[in-house]
């Protein structure tokens, strides 16, 4: 088959370079020239482990390929996927469709044969209903379906999870789409991957309250974290005691600085948007919103009374090990290093900061902080050694080393990467989260 996918970006690449593999001619459409150009010259925009190979590898097999062009790119295509951003809003929270029109409606103008439009992209419900009209109202002679296929992927293991999904939901309104995309999935559903098909509004909210119930989950941990920390219990041994639980699950049940990324936060504040425009208020994310946002500036706190409290901490150095919102991506949205950071700074806190591979996104969010070459350096003369993401490398500090360098042995652990008792064995006063 032949896949057009507008939008080059994490979902789009990644998307398209796994739909290639599977043996399918990819087309991948971005009107950023540069970001083009880079491809062309093997250069990923994105870090994702495994990504650079995998496109390399099917570039040379001729399945993929990219263009500005979005005519050119979409001309014979079976499926054409909308892969591109729907930021929040400014102003009112609300997931930003602008881009998803536009290319709706180019998409319109320049078919030029019957295919099946896909949004990949995260849109709230009812989306695919305003596509189709956009794309009806272009007079397009072509016959057409809109399909909604939302992405699960995590970043640092994207690759990962489009090969092996938990399941694939496609949301289609009659056969012609429904029969598309199962040529389009043929590879996994060989594979005995679940394909669930729904309604395209049902498969529109599912995505949303997927990761509004992750979400959930992260946040409920961490408030367990902060009675753990004031009755003197181990949130670790109560994350496991209720992840055994198979209703329950394990997964997204460990305390630490709060959500962040691409996803969680614009896509819980969507769906509060989604749920007050249709009078249906959705009270539990509202808490978990509030929660989360709160939260990111209580650990920078916490940061600071480890260096004595407001007034002592003033004129120290923290050591931030971690500026991603999680491992194995270079992605900074909504990271809780920028508050952590901030907070430190209004304190009064000078930041020395190290990341495997945020620095230079981290750059222009954090001006204020010296970013530094490896761990090490970082941790040179600082008051405080902060973990902040839980990178492997920050796994295994050489903790003599860490001691000699730093001007007092002490660290705040805010993913609970180490034991306690090693690290009072090795000497240091250590703060962890919800260990009381």
């Amino acid at each position: 088959m032949k896949i057009a996918m507008v939008g080059s970006g994490y979902v789009g690449l990644v998307s398209g370079a796994c739909f290639a593999d599977f043996g399918h001619n990819v087309v991948c459409i971005d009107k950023d020239q540069g970001k083009i150009d880079r491809l062309h010259a093997g250069v990923m925009p994105i870090y994702e482990p495994g990504l650079d190979a995998l496109v390399d590898t099917n570039v040379k097999a001729g399945r993929l390929s990219f263009t500005t062009d979005l005519g050119e790119g979409i001309a014979g295509a079976d499926a054409i996927f909308i892969a591109v951003g729907t930021p929040s809003r400014r102003g009112d929270g609300h997931a930003d469709l602008t881009f998803v029109y536009e290319v709706a409606r180019e998409v319109g103008e320049k078919l030029s044969n019957d295919a099946v439009i896909v949004t990949k992209s995260t849109v709230p419900v009812g989306t695919g209903d305003e596509v189709e009209r956009i794309i009806g109202e272009t007079g397009t002679a072509h016959r057409f379906a809109v399909v909604s296929n939302p992405e699960f992927l995590r970043e640092g293991a994207a690759i990962g999870d489009f090969k092996r999904p938990d399941r694939i939901v496609i949301g289609a309104e009659d056969e012609f789409g429904r029969e598309v995309m199962r040529a389009v999935y043929r590879p996994l559903f060989l594979n005995e991957s679940p394909i669930l098909f729904t309604s395209r509004r049902t498969s529109e909210l599912i995505k949303y309250a997927a990761n509004a119930f992750l979400a959930t989950k992260i946040t409920f941990i961490n408030e367990m974290a902060d009675l753990c920390e004031k009755v003197g219990a181990n949130v670790q041994d109560v994350s496991r005691g209720i992840g055994m639980d198979g209703r329950i699950g394990s997964k997204f049940l460990h305390a630490g600085p709060g959500y962040g990324g691409s996803c969680f936060p614009k896509d819980t504040l969507a769906l509060l948007k989604t749920a007050e425009d249709y009078d249906s208020p959705v009270r539990i994310i509202e808490a978990v919103v509030k929660v989360n946002d709160t939260r990111k500036r209580a650990m920078g706190r916490k940061v600071v009374d480890a260096l004595g409290g407001m007034e002592a901490a003033r004129g120290k150095k923290a050591a931030l090990l971690g500026l991603t919102f999680k491992p194995n991506t270079d992605d900074m949205r909504d990271s809780p290093a920028i508050a952590v950071a901030q907070t430190l700074m209004d304190a009064g806190v000078h930041v020395a900061a190290y990341d495997p591979e945020g620095i230079e996104q981290a750059r222009p969010l954090l001006p204020g902080v010296t970013m530094c070459a490896n761990a090490y350096e970082a941790i040179t003369d600082a008051d405080v050694v902060v973990i902040v993401t839980e990178w492997d490398a920050f796994r295994a500090l050489d903790l003599a080393r860490v001691k000699a360098l730093a001007k007092a042995p002490v660290m705040v652990d805010l993913r609970n990467i180490y034991n306690p008792q090693d690290m009072a064995a090795a000497g240091f006063a250590y703060t962890s989260v919800g260990r009381g």
